[in-house]
């Protein structure tokens, strides 16, 4: 009997001129923000607990009535809420209903090697480290590419996710976001092109978004190495054997790294080298499949971050004289 009256109590309050100050009113939380968890399948009344076991200071009971009087109580959503101070039970059904989470980003930079993501999602905030422990091979067999190279095969972008939420799920999602630009780039390939499969030309991509300083010589960039390609010469470039010495590089190329052959120099070794070396943009693909009509063989940096191009190996020695060496 007790709690039938009380519950007619609180009807009669949520019914009457109360009810508009209580639902706009905002909780009194004993800290700036309360984060709040709502798992698949939960009813109004368990969300209504959810949110009083997070530490807001509500009758769950009255919460509850709340939910269910708003007709809307069936349409809460799971998901990791944040909520602060000015947080009304208002607001905070709205905030459920439309799935509004507390959102955090990470960004991965074109550029980057696989060893750079991994250290970008180690500090991402309330990201769920479950990759870890995981050895790149292992990470790519649960994404479903067994044997796939971890390397390259992320795109570069600004991922959100909800608080909470596992870095698989981030690595997920850039993983598929490289299939779909790899492939869209793939059906733009110029025929004439020695490139002959996608996993080549996100190789070469890579390569490109590691030699590019200025982005307008992308194509020409991709140029040079595809007409090396077609004649079997060397591509000779320092961020493949740079990526084939791994931590062991410290920021000093040396002859004798040129000289160390790794499957990654491609100094001593022709051909692309059998992985990715960092994560290519869009423009990088594009350009790796859409290399401009020139017939350079030799670039090399004027100082102001663009490159000079040169079809022979005399104009690039006075290339380097000029721009190198100040001649």
């Amino acid at each position: 009997m007790r709690l039938f009256l009380y519950v007619v109590l609180v009807v009669a309050l949520l019914l009457g001129g109360g009810s508009y100050v209580w639902l706009n009113q905002p909780f009194a939380l004993s800290s700036a923000t309360v984060d709040l968890s709502i798992e698949p399948g939960t009813n109004g009344r368990d969300a209504a607990a959810a949110v009083v076991d997070a530490g807001v200071p509500v009758n769950a009971t009255l919460l509850y009535l709340w939910f269910r009087l708003s007709g809307q109580s069936r349409q809460i959503r799971a998901g990791s809420y944040e909520l602060d101070r000015e947080t009304t039970p208002r607001s905070l059904l709205q905030k459920l209903v439309r799935g509004e989470e507390a959102l955090r980003s990470v960004t991965l930079v074109e550029g980057w090697n696989f060893r750079q993501v991994r250290e970008a999602l180690a500090k991402a905030e309330q990201l769920k480290p479950d990759s870890q422990l995981l050895a790149p091979e292992a990470i790519m067999s649960q994404l479903g590419k067994p044997g796939v190279p971890a390397e390259g095969h992320f795109f570069p972008d600004t991922y959100t996710y909800s608080k909470g939420s596992s870095d698989m799920a981030v690595l997920k999602r850039a993983l598929h976001a490289m299939d779909k630009r790899l492939a869209a780039a793939w059906a733009l390939r110029t025929p004439q092109s020695p490139i002959k499969t996608p996993e080549d030309a996100l190789i070469l991509a890579s390569i490109v978004e590691k030699e590019t300083g200025s982005p307008k010589d992308r194509p020409s960039i991709a140029a040079v190495f595809c007409n090396r390609l077609q004649i079997g010469m060397r591509l000779q470039t320092d961020p493949t054997v740079i990526y084939g010495l791994g931590a062991s590089f410290d920021g000093d190329l040396r002859k004798r790294d040129l000289l160390t052959d790794t499957p990654w120099n491609t100094y001593t070794r022709v051909g692309l080298p059998p992985t990715p070396i960092a994560m290519p943009g869009k423009a990088s693909l594009l350009a790796a499949v859409q290399p401009a009509p020139i017939k350079a063989l030799y670039f090399v940096a004027r100082g102001n971050g663009s490159s000079q191009f040169s079809n022979s190996l005399d104009e690039h020695n006075r290339a380097v004289n000029k721009y190198q060496r100040g001649q």
